[in-house]
Order: structure tokens, then C-alpha cells, then sequence
């Protein structure tokens, strides 16, 4: 199981030191782009995400949350992310703007939301590097986790068949949902509160999500 730490779970204000703090153990950085349109919720843009780049070798898992995401997502090129992720509900182009994102040498990835179902996105599955299934609502911190997710999931797991595409997982997972995740199929896991909160270093608690996603 690779683990995605979200940094807007973070204190965003201690950002550096933070950062500075995350060792081998974390696998990516994930960055939630919101624009408050798709989302009711404003984070950061461009910036913040080149900032971070430059404080960390640790490859970025970008997750655009934007109406639109074909004009945002030519902004993070130049970071060159192991991947970059849209929404298949905010955009009328996906296949064009995968192949852009490819020609970039850059993972595309296709995000579902809660109420969004998998054969949504059947048409473009041969453009894509990565599924992210949202187990949560987006754009709305701390919620509890959707079970509905498990089945979703696997689903697209199925559909993804023999393709090189990675499964994603975003949404209240933590040490006791972790394993289960993992045996539907997800093999990336974006982690907030169960990262930055308690007494461990995120580091730390990097390592604890990957010993239980083990079981």
C-alpha cells in the first residue's frame, strides 16, 4: 500500500517543517486543489503546490477539485507530479485533456465522486494511469467514511483488468478501515486526520497505516 498524506490536513502555517519532517516511509504528498466552485471549499492553487515542491523530493499526487480542470491543470506541469487527477463530473473533455496530461509524462487520473458510478468512466479507460474513488464527499474536511466505497472499489478494480492503472482511495480512511481497503484493490490510500493528528510524527503514522494495511 502506497500512503498519499494530504497536506490540507496539516498546519498549513508550519508547512516547512513539516514537510522536512516526512521520510521513505511516505510515498507521495497529496495536494487537494479547490476552487470553490466544484467545491464549496477555497485551499490553495499553483503556489502553494510549487512551494511544497520545493521543500520535498517526495513525488506529488496532485488532486485537482476545480471546475474546468482543463485550464488549471497546465499550471502544475512544470512540478512534474507522478500524477494529476480531475474530476470526470467537471469537465466535457476528459479524453483530451488525459492525453495532454500524458504527454506530460505525467500519470492521468480520473476522480468519482461519491454518487458518481463507475461505468462513467468505461468510454475513457484506456486513457488513464489512476482511479481515484472518493469515499467522502468532496470538499467538505472530516468526514466520516462511506461504505459504499468497498464496492465501488472493487468494481473498479474489475474494470481496469490487466491495464496498468492504480486504485486510489480518498476519504476517512485510517488504521481501521486500511486493511479492508486494500483487499477491495486500493493500492493508494490518501490519509488526513489519520497522518497529521496524535501523538506520533506523520511519518510515524505512515508507517502504522502500512503495517495495518498488512494485517
Amino acid at each position: 500500500m502506497k500512503i498519499s498524506p494530504s497536506i490540507l490536513a496539516a498546519d498549513l502555517l508550519d508547512l516547512k517543517s513539516i514537510l522536512k519532517g516526512l521520510d521513505s516511509r511516505v510515498d507521495f504528498i497529496h495536494l487537494d486543489v479547490m476552487d470553490g466552485h466544484f467545491v464549496p471549499q477555497l485551499s490553495f492553487g499553483e503556489r502553494v503546490a510549487e512551494l511544497v515542491k520545493s521543500h520535498t523530493d517526495i513525488p506529488l499526487d496532485v488532486h485537482l477539485m476545480v471546475d474546468q480542470p482543463e485550464i488549471e491543470v497546465p499550471k502544475y506541469y512544470k512540478l512534474k507530479p507522478h500524477n494529476i487527477t480531475f474530476h470526470i463530473e467537471a469537465t466535457n473533455f476528459p479524453v483530451r485533456l488525459a492525453r495532454e496530461i500524458r504527454d506530460q509524462g505525467i500519470i492521468p487520473g480520473i476522480v468519482l465522486n461519491p454518487g458518481t458510478p463507475v461505468s462513467r468512466i468505461e468510454p475513457i479507460i484506456d486513457e488513464i494511469g489512476l482511479i481515484l474513488i472518493m469515499s467522502v464527499e468532496p470538499g467538505f474536511y472530516g468526514q466520516k467514511f462511506l461504505e459504499l466505497a468497498y464496492d465501488k472499489i472493487r468494481e473498479a478494480r474489475a474494470l481496469a483488468g490487466d491495464r496498468p492503472i492504480l486504485i486510489e482511495g480518498d476519504g476517512g480512511i485510517n488504521q481501521n478501515n486500511i486493511k479492508s481497503l486494500a483487499d477491495a484493490g486500493v493500492q493508494m490510500a490518501v490519509v488526513g486526520a489519520a497522518c497529521f493528528g496524535g501523538p506520533e510524527s506523520p511519518a510515524e503514522r505512515v508507517g502504522l497505516l502500512k503495517k495495518a494495511a498488512q494485517g
